[in-house]
Parts: structure tokens; C-alpha cells; sequence
């Protein structure tokens, strides 16, 4: 079992930056690929960046590629989402979540485990 806990969402201004965090318990977070996922108001769960479980590899939607980074810390159990040059269209809730196995990018099928979400609101 992996319990996530999000945390550093808030209320910014158009262009402005966030920093997401995820914390993961257990002992074995390094064996889980990582995710970070959207749901704005009346739209369904939007993938939006991954990390491979060494954090070699990362993966993001065409929408948040060169704005947002993802990364992790296997050593704090910790995932993080960077988010820079936030428009309003980047608002809702963000949510990290974790798989054991093979993923497939751009969807939320498949992923174990997920936290209860963190609002983000960027302001125009």
C-alpha cells in the first residue's frame, strides 16, 4: 500500500509559478513510476506529466511540455511538479498518483494509487 499526500497548491496570477509536492509513504517508492494528473470543473482527468521510477525518464502532455517539470527524490519519498508560466487554463485539481507496473503516458488507467488532489487557481 502507498498512501500520497499533495501538497502546495494555491492562488496565483497568469504567469506566475507553483511548486507541487507529493509525499509517499512506505519503503519502497522507488519502485513506483509517478504521475501527476488534472481535473478542471466539468472535465474529465487529464494526464499531465510522469517520471520513470529511477527518474530517468520523464513524460509530459503537450499542453504543459517547457513550462512544467517533474521530478522526484527517492530518497525523501517525495515527487514534485515545478509549474512555471501558469495561465488560467492550467487551473484545477491536481492530483500525483503511483504505479508498480508498466504505465501507459497520457492516461489514467492503470495507475495504484492516487492522492486526495491539491486546487490550483491561477487568476488572469
Amino acid at each position: 500500500q502507498v498512501q500520497l499526500v499533495e501538497s502546495g497548491g494555491g492562488l496565483v496570477q497568469a504567469g506566475g509559478s507553483l511548486r507541487l509536492s507529493c509525499a509517499a509513504s512506505g519503503r519502497t517508492f522507488s519502485s513506483y513510476a509517478m504521475g501527476w494528473f488534472r481535473q478542471a470543473p466539468g472535465k474529465g482527468r487529464e494526464f499531465v506529466a510522469a517520471i520513470s521510477r529511477s527518474g530517468g525518464s520523464t513524460y509530459y502532455s503537450d499542453s504543459v511540455k517547457g513550462r512544467f517539470t517533474i521530478s522526484r527524490d527517492n530518497a525523501k519519498n517525495i515527487a514534485s511538479l515545478q509549474m512555471n508560466t501558469l495561465q488560467p487554463v492550467d487551473t484545477a485539481v491536481y492530483y500525483c498518483a503511483a504505479v508498480s507496473g508498466p504505465f501507459s503516458v497520457g492516461t489514467d488507467v492503470g495507475w495504484d494509487y492516487w492522492g486526495q488532489g491539491t486546487q490550483v487557481t491561477v487568476s488572469s
